[in-house]
């Protein structure tokens, strides 16, 4: 059975931090100033989330970023369950003329998967092959990312154990279902779906392929991921490396020993 963890409603917010028609909303100081903002950042976003991650005392976990903006929220999140963080590689298929309205989704994998809303695409009228194009453009994107973010580090496996797929937010939950999914297949003990923001109708269309969701903000009606954040920068590829850097250099590190005072004593 799936919980679905917290639910505070905020103010009314439409796609990921843009409007409607796929443009990146200003940040205008004044609209700032009066439009409440539930995070000050992706980094206390995986704060709060951690937090609740914490009471569940979880064995050995694994917590999966997607990048770029999940990368920020999920290395917080690693840090304070001391597990290991890597990324999972998924790309928004978009409609024809608007590239920020989702129709779809690809995830990397041995076998790649391709989600598409169905209901969405015949409405648009966007056809099989359009999306296989769009597929296959998005999957050589994801794999320049990954030769740049990971510099040839091997994936930390997932068979058998506890995997958090974390996000900065959803808003169709398209490029989620593509991941959860591929989780499915690499034969995760548990999957949790860890993110600051969604609404509730993406997130039940989520339960099923979830065993636990954690999401701390279930505005309604909600209009966009990005004016919930007061700074919601795009994430630059550098930032993304050295977050991944930081916390390869932890897992790499010997646990501490307790003090045994001089040899010999």
């Amino acid at each position: 059975m799936v919980g679905v963890v917290g639910s505070s409603p905020i103010a009314p917010t439409n796609t990921h931090g843009r409007t409607a028609r796929g443009k990146r909303e200003r940040s205008d100081p004044s609209r700032r100033a009066f439009c409440l903002k539930a995070f000050a950042d992706r980094a206390e976003a995986g704060r709060r989330l951690a937090e609740r991650l914490l009471s569940r005392r979880f064995v050995d976990p694994v917590v999966l970023a997607l990048p770029r903006g999940g990368v920020p929220v999920a290395a917080e999140i690693a840090l304070r369950l001391n597990a290991p963080l890597d990324l999972l590689m998924v790309r928004k298929i978009g409609a024809p003329g608007e590239p920020e309205l989702a129709v779809g989704a690809v995830a990397d994998g041995a076998a790649p998967q391709i989600v598409v809303d169905e209901e969405l695409a015949r409405l648009l009228g966007v056809d099989r092959h359009d999306i296989e194009v769009q597929a296959s453009r998005e999957l050589a994107e994801i794999a320049r990312r990954r030769a740049a973010y990971l510099a040839g580090r091997a994936a930390v496996a997932l068979a058998g154990r506890t995997v958090i797929l974390v996000d900065d937010g959803i808003a169709t939950g398209s490029t989620v279902r593509a991941a959860l999914q591929v989780l499915r297949r690499a034969a995760a003990e548990r999957i949790v779906l860890a993110v600051p923001v969604a609404p509730r109708e993406a997130l039940a269309r989520l339960r099923a392929d979830v065993d636990e969701i954690v999401c701390l903000a279930q505005p309604d009606p909600f209009r966009a991921v990005g004016v919930h954040y007061a700074d919601f920068h795009q994430v630059p590829d550098d930032e993304v490396v050295a977050l991944l850097d930081a916390a390869n250099a932890r897992a790499a590190r010997p646990p501490d020993r307790p003090d045994r005072g001089p040899t010999g004593a």
